[in-house]
């Protein structure tokens, strides 16, 4: 049987968007960059994602935005269109219109103040290969094929490389959905691991 497992990422750069016209709380950003490596695992391996691995889960899976992993806090879904979800040249970027709920104004206050500022994820692994690295001594685990069930914003994540920034609507609209989404603003964090 498979065990869902989970995965904590940092989002380096947080994009928050306050839309007047329709007065929705937008953040957006990087959930994990393809071939980067995670933290030490269980202080036994490193894990990277190949690029591809959530094609399946994406034309596939409703996939869900949860606060912290917590299936009573449901921020978005890509079934609604709330969480808007795709792999590109960098890794899985994500939209996520955040409900005007307590749990949604909370979510948008603590990572306005960067107080969260991290994403994780919740999948099952379909395919994955393992490499040892003789010179580090350590194994590195490559999910090539993820079931996606789940994104959240989190306060641990285990991978440092991903990202997330802050800009206005107006900018978002200048650049439109293509790869200058990298370019979002950098701000450095410290990596916890559950």
């Amino acid at each position: 049987m498979d065990r869902k497992e989970l995965r904590y990422m940092p989002i380096l750069n947080l994009e928050i968007r306050n839309r007047d016209d329709t007065q929705k709380m937008t953040v957006a950003g990087y959930a994990v960059k393809f071939n980067e490596r995670s933290r030490l695992l269980y202080d036994e391996f490193f894990e990277k994602v190949a690029v591809g691995a959530f094609a399946k889960s994406l034309e596939q899976n409703t996939i869900k935005a949860l606060w912290d992993h917590n299936t009573n806090l449901v921020l978005g879904s890509t079934k609604s269109q709330t969480l808007r979800i795709k792999e590109d040249d960098i890794g899985l970027y994500f939209e996520l219109d955040l409900p005007d709920t307590e749990t949604g104004r909370n979510a948008y206050e603590s990572i306005s103040r960067g107080d969260v500022d991290g994403v994780s994820f919740g999948f099952n692994v379909r395919a994955d290969s393992w490499e040892y690295i003789k010179e580090e001594d350590i194994y590195v685990r490559t999910l090539l094929d993820i079931d996606l069930v789940e994104i959240s914003p989190t306060p641990f994540p285990a991978y440092e490389t991903s990202e997330v920034g802050k800009r206005s609507l107006e900018q978002f609209k200048n650049q439109g959905n293509n790869q200058k989404e990298a370019e979002m603003l950098k701000v450095k964090i410290k990596l916890l691991e559950i």
